[in-house]
């Protein structure tokens, strides 16, 4: 028995760039159920998630013919986050934001703790991720040091307290305004922070 040879995304993504037009009609159909997957999981809706996968496979063609691919081998996951942006520009555009219940007990980390992963999920987290760090990076500088080093470098409040030279209570002030502000900037950015 002869086994095929399955040529690698990396390769079929060369071989478009350099004219062969049917290497990208390799590469939607391979990963077409996928990708319509994932849109439709978010969107619950048909019409949408076809038009969401056609403008994806848009912002695809128009990225590798003008040479700005660079994501070494890491095809599936650069077409998720477009279609993923996608999905979020299409929610502000009809201003149905998914929400989250904005209470005293929210908690913005716990959003971000999941175990189980799975490619798409793991996609949206990295954006998620990376829009917290932007978040985080518009507090203020005090407010800022403590959130960091509680929530990444996991330090107790004690610990903070003598690195920072500041009290227990002016440490958990400032952790305290931290998460009000990030609330603030979520609702001002329509961030979604949900997979």
């Amino acid at each position: 028995m002869i086994q095929k040879q399955i040529i690698p995304d990396s390769s079929l993504v060369n071989s478009y760039i350099k004219g062969d037009e049917s290497s990208l009609a390799i590469l939607i159909n391979r990963h077409k159920q996928r990708l319509f997957s994932f849109i439709y999981s978010k969107v619950q809706n048909k019409d949408i998630t076809e038009d969401i996968f056609q403008d994806t496979f848009i912002k695809v063609i128009r990225t590798l013919k003008r040479g700005n691919y660079n994501e070494e081998g890491k095809f599936l996951p650069w077409v998720m986050r477009i279609a993923h942006n996608l999905v979020i520009d299409y929610f502000r555009k009809n201003n149905r934001m998914p929400t989250f219940q904005n209470t005293e007990e929210f908690d913005i980390f716990s959003v971000l703790k999941d175990g189980s992963l799975n490619a798409e999920k793991q996609i949206i987290q990295e954006q998620i991720f990376a829009d917290v760090r932007e978040l985080v990076n518009e507090l203020p500088e005090e407010q800022k040091e403590v959130l960091v080093m509680r929530m990444y470098k996991d330090m107790s409040f004690k610990e903070i307290s003598e690195n920072t030279g500041v009290s227990i209570n002016t440490a958990l002030g400032r952790m305290r305004y931290a998460l009000i502000n990030m609330r603030k900037l979520i609702e001002k950015h329509k961030i979604i922070l949900v997979n």
